[in-house]
């Protein structure tokens, strides 16, 4: 018997700066096990450069990702979404688990700024895939 594999999304605004972080810090530490998905409530025209830049420093490369609007087809093919400040703009749909990780936006801010914002997206991640029962292949 086979289960499926757990698919978590990421919601921020703008899906440029945590959202992406998190996505990337998944997609790493998590290799295939898990589906990853993120999203923006207001997507960006691009990765936030100080996020790009934060995350190579740790050997996570996201400058290949583009901000994506949010969806409903999005939240309903999750598992569980987590959002990032997007408030009211993020749909709730019944039997989808939510978190909310209350994080500083790195929009307009420097790397050194980024980099304990991209810190604690790493701890919560490691978290989650405990509470998922996904051990990292990394």
């Amino acid at each position: 018997m086979t289960t499926a594999k757990p698919s978590v999304l990421f919601v921020c605004v703008h899906n440029a700066g945590r959202s992406q972080m998190a996505a990337g810090w998944l997609r790493q530490l998590a290799g295939d096990a898990v589906e990853v998905r993120s999203a923006g409530s207001v997507p960006g025209d691009q990765v936030n450069p100080s996020a790009v830049r934060a995350m190579a420093e740790v050997g996570i490369d996201i400058s290949d990702q583009r901000p994506k609007v949010l969806t409903t087809d999005a939240v309903e093919a999750s598992d569980v979404v987590i959002t990032m400040g997007c408030g009211d703009a993020c749909p709730i749909f019944p039997g989808k688990r939510y978190l909310d990780w209350a994080l500083e936006d790195p929009a307009g801010q420097g790397v050194e700024s980024v980099r304990p914002i991209r810190d604690e997206i790493e701890r919560r991640i490691r978290g989650l895939l405990a509470e998922l029962g996904v051990s990292s292949p990394a």
